[in-house]
């Protein structure tokens, strides 16, 4: 562990603490509310041990605690979850070894590990960031949740708290940085539709999976739009230019000779003389 700290600069070892900090409190919150809304300590606790992915765990339990069953809060937290999957092809590179460091490393993989290991240019850095990061975030997140446990048994009513709002704030900031783009915000607002219209007639947790359907409004983008605008803007870019070259070069086709003359007058006074 030192020698990762060691590799690493001071600003980034910083930004790591304040994101384990940040993760301990709503870490935190989680085993509370888990715990006052009726769970066993255990399930918590598991869930961040096995688990360890907070937004997924936040869903799950979501799900359970509304009355939904345990295959739908399996499937909302593998829905969640897929987005881990291109994490692993991002930072392949940083799990090298025996096959017991990768399958030690896949359980590591959340946001943040990737996002620090990305940041690195230097693979032996792009390691250490990864390792340090993973490694800290799993301490302190399931150490947090135990803590959090234990105090959501003794507060009972974690609602006056407003730790009721780490569920939707959670995974509110899963979702913002995707809004960017557009063909995501139509998949999103349909799903939002269609989650919430089914609410009153579907069993809890159901909705979350039928939002599912606003991927088929997404769209594709057009295949022939980007060759289409690049082809335009080299047409424009040349169109101006080649009618300038195209009228110089006519200009300079002509002989020096063929234009007007004016004629010299002690030459026409030579020939009247001569007349």
């Amino acid at each position: 562990m030192r020698s990762l700290i060691r590799t690493l600069e001071r600003a980034t070892l910083r930004d790591i603490a304040l994101v384990c900090l940040a993760d301990a409190l709503v870490g935190a919150s989680f085993g509370a509310i888990s715990v006052s809304g009726g769970l066993p300590l255990w399930v918590p606790v598991a869930l961040s041990v096995l688990v360890f992915a907070g937004g997924s765990q936040f869903a799950a339990v979501g799900v359970v605690l509304s009355g939904g069953g345990a295959l739908a809060a399996v499937a909302t937290g593998l829905v969640l979850n897929a987005r881990l999957l291109p994490f692993g092809f991002t930072v392949a590179d940083a799990l090298d070894g025996p096959w017991w460091r990768r399958v030690i490393g896949a359980q590591l993989i959340t946001d943040e590990s990737a996002a620090f290991a990305l940041q690195q240019s230097e693979p032996r850095r792009r390691r250490a960031a990864f390792w340090l990061c993973g490694t800290a975030l799993f301490v302190v997140w399931n150490v947090a949740v135990l803590l959090g446990s234990v105090a959501g048994g003794l507060i009972g009513d974690t609602d006056a708290l407003g730790l009721d709002a780490a569920f939707p704030a959670v995974l509110l900031a899963l979702v913002l940085p995707s809004l960017t783009d557009r063909r995501t915000r139509t998949a999103a607002l349909v799903g939002a539709v269609v989650a919430v219209a089914a609410t009153p007639f579907v069993p809890a947790g159901l909705p979350v999976l039928l939002a599912l359907v606003g991927l088929l409004f997404a769209g594709r983008p057009a295949a022939g739009s980007e060759g289409a605008a690049v082809s335009a803007g080299s047409e424009e870019s040349a169109g101006p230019a080649g009618s300038a070259g195209s009228a110089g070069s006519e200009r300079s086709a002509q002989p020096a000779g063929s234009g007007t003359r004016k004629a010299d007058p002690t030459q026409v006074e030579e020939k009247e003389a001569v007349r």
